[in-house]
């Protein structure tokens, strides 16, 4: 059995791990925005963000997006609490944020198509640097 105790990471390793949860936790405060916006508040934002809260999003794409989020959130507190199942917490949140993020560029107009990629490209970097704490060793 290794002893992880003497694998200390470097100081970096936590200044990605915050900055990891801290990102989902922006992604479920979207999340809980949405879900319960009001017409008021709906009402003072800009045109483009009027028509994309008020869209008919499935449910299956409201699941995907709690699922992307709150698995986001748990994968970077699993990374603070040092714990390997980061990674596997991780490709949930990547397999079902990609395929809302496809979607929502595929079926809403007119949207902007850059903030669906960064998506996609931290949750990419998020499964990779969780695979990688495991190789070093800096995760249990």
């Amino acid at each position: 059995m290794t002893d992880y105790s003497n694998t200390k990471p470097p100081v970096w390793f936590w200044v990605v791990s915050v900055l990891a949860l801290l990102w989902n936790l922006m992604g479920v405060g979207a999340y809980l925005f949405g879900a319960y916006a009001t017409e008021e508040i709906i009402d003072e934002l800009e045109p483009q963000q009027q028509f994309e809260m008020m869209y008919e999003y499935p449910s299956w794409y409201i699941a995907l997006f709690a699922l992307a989020v709150f698995g986001g959130v748990l994968g970077g507190i699993a990374l603070l609490l040092r714990k390997k199942w980061a990674y596997l917490l991780f490709i949930i949140s990547f397999l079902c944020a990609t395929i809302q993020q496809v979607y929502y560029v595929i079926k809403v107009e007119g949207v902007d198509q850059i903030m669906p990629i960064i998506v996609i490209v931290v949750c990419i970097f998020l499964v990779w640097f969780s695979k990688m704490s495991i190789s070093k060793k800096w995760i249990k």
